[in-house]
């Protein structure tokens, strides 16, 4: 008998603002050391919140944004940075504890 499954989209099941904080922070901590997971979260929130007002509100084109945030992109940290403060995050920086 096969195995019926259905695709997981995180987008779809952030609908708050504070869904998506929630689940950036989650991502953040779970990340460590991985610059892409971090990546792909973003690129999901931006999913969730309309990939073409960001585009807008970042100054880049929607085609790049995309590209930028898929698993393949390599955003550079200017992008990741207009992509943050368009999406209503600060990047800080914080010691080690």
């Amino acid at each position: 008998m096969a195995i019926n499954t259905t695709p997981w989209d995180s987008a779809e099941h952030l609908k708050t603002e504070e869904d998506i904080q929630l689940y950036l922070e989650a991502c953040l901590e779970e990340a460590v050391d991985d610059p892409a997971f971090i990546i792909h979260a973003f690129g999901v929130i931006a999913r969730a919140r309309n990939m073409s007002q960001l585009a807008r509100d970042t100054g880049l084109s929607r085609e790049g944004l995309y590209k930028a945030l898929s698993p393949d992109g390599n955003p550079t940290f200017a992008t990741v940075a207009k992509v943050a403060k368009a999406l209503g995050f600060k990047l800080t920086v914080e010691p080690l504890v």
